[in-house]
């Protein structure tokens, strides 16, 4: 893992992940930070946290831009924060999961048939609630951070693709500076750990 000592901010992620989440590889005593022994954990001075919902409400309520400071706003905003993880993820991780992890297993077939209808019927509600609108809400917010990086992690992309306007959805959210960014410092540490000595 590549520290830099002059942050304070740290984000660490692990290199036994897929493509989508790759980093580091695990610190000494790592669960004290993050019980179950996942990715990622955030430290910002004191403040340690980990679930990237609570990473992102944190870093969103510091910027207007990424969570409004109008109540409506903001609760819509953190409302369609937790759809991301907890509406449309349970069903899109099981897919990935059967898909990535689990490919060869006897089982992976049934279990992607059986999960693709599911997935397929969330697709569809949640492709009516933006309509033709760019973002969730009209304007991106950490809704649209979560939402997208739970879209982009659907192995393949067809049933995305199936809804033009998630599909575009997600197109326009990885194309967006701040994340080719944050992709790319993320995927450069991955390759400078894994480069032959």
């Amino acid at each position: 893992m590549l520290v830099d000592k002059t942050s304070w901010i740290e984000v660490t992620a692990w290199a036994w992940v897929p493509p989508l989440a790759r980093g580091s590889a695990q610190p000494e005593n790592y669960r004290a930070e993050q019980p179950f022994g996942q990715v990622p954990v955030y430290k910002e001075g004191a403040l340690c946290l980990f679930e990237p919902g609570a990473i992102v409400l944190h870093i969103g309520a510091k910027d207007e831009r990424l969570l409004p400071h109008d109540e409506p706003a903001r609760s819509r905003a953190i409302a369609w924060m937790f759809a991301a993880p907890d509406s449309i993820e349970p069903q899109t991780f099981t897919l990935a999961a059967a898909t990535i992890f689990f490919g060869d297993a006897p089982w992976s077939a049934g279990a992607r048939a059986a999960v693709t209808p599911l997935v397929v019927q969330r697709l569809a509600r949640l492709s009516g609630a933006p309509g033709d609108k760019d973002w969730l809400e009209g304007r991106f917010a950490i809704s649209d951070l979560m939402m997208v990086d739970v879209l982009r992690a659907i192995p393949g992309q067809a049933l995305v693709a199936a809804h033009p306007n998630l599909a575009s959805y997600v197109a326009r959210g990885t194309a967006r500076p701040a994340f080719k960014r944050a992709m790319a410092a993320q995927l450069t540490d991955f390759i400078s750990d894994q480069a032959p000595a």
